[in-house]
């Protein structure tokens, strides 16, 4: 399985705090069977002040520590970006961080505010559009006014976005709410992966292995390939073209 949302980089955002952690959780994505992981961190100005210029070291040190503890881990560097006004500098300064490509667009993982959809949201998804950024929203399933108005979700589906959806909600370990639009969404047919969104070991592990097994039951086999193989290796396999640092 292909991780394409996860907080292993350590001691740059509220994931893994150090180095040890870094490899432990690591170590437990493989023992579930993820092969290869994309390091998401934080991209939120003003609270986390990422950039994949100022990431690339640690993460080449991480890349050399996995090496050296024998951890069969691949990794390729990201971000997860939240949806703010500082997006617009991002990109003119070719700092936007893309995780690969899907029909030709670079693709962003693009965080909502965790409490509603700022106004205005639908006009910057269609100026990313306009520069051949296609956002994938990460956890829908979790923004509050979804949870509250399913709805919200439809103008982000009608320009053609693409969605993460946490394998914690999946299984239901987020809350009954989050459990019940991440199904919704899936129902629909709009998700198009589904990730760890891993921060620690204790409450948000990086596990995929239990969602999968619930999306087999539900949906079938060949529904599960799709958003734990297919889809991700789809958007990885064009991360080269996309600039950005494969394994």
């Amino acid at each position: 399985m292909i991780d394409l949302h996860c907080h292993l980089l350590p001691g740059v955002d509220d994931g893994a705090v150090d180095l040890s952690e870094a490899l432990s959780l690591a170590r437990l994505a493989v023992a579930d069977g993820i092969l290869h992981a994309v390091l998401t961190p934080h991209v939120h100005p003003g609270r986390y002040d990422n950039s994949i210029a100022g990431l690339q070291p640690h993460f080449i040190a991480f890349k050399k520590a996995l090496a050296e503890a024998e951890i069969a881990l691949a990794v390729s560097l990201a971000g997860e970006v939240r949806l703010s006004p500082e997006v617009l500098q991002l990109v003119a300064a070719d700092e936007l961080p893309f995780i690969g490509i899907w029909n030709g667009y670079n693709v962003v993982l693009l965080e909502l505010p965790h409490s509603h959809i700022p106004p205005g949201s639908d006009k910057l998804v269609k100026w990313l559009l306009a520069r051949n950024i296609l956002p994938m929203i990460a956890h829908p399933e979790r923004n509050k006014d979804i949870i509250h108005n399913p709805d919200k979700i439809l103008p982000f589906v009608d320009l053609g976005c693409l969605f993460q959806i946490t394998a914690m909600s999946v299984t239901g370990e987020f809350g009954m709410p989050a459990h019940q639009r991440a199904h919704e969404i899936l129902e629909n047919n709009w998700a198009t992966v589904i990730a760890t969104d891993g921060h620690n070991l204790q409450h948000r592990p990086p596990l995929l292995s239990k969602a999968r097994h619930v999306i087999e039951q539900m949906y079938g086999a060949a529904r599960a390939e799709l958003l734990f193989d297919k889809n991700p290796q789809t958007i990885l396999s064009g991360k080269d073209a996309a600039g950005q640092n494969v394994e």
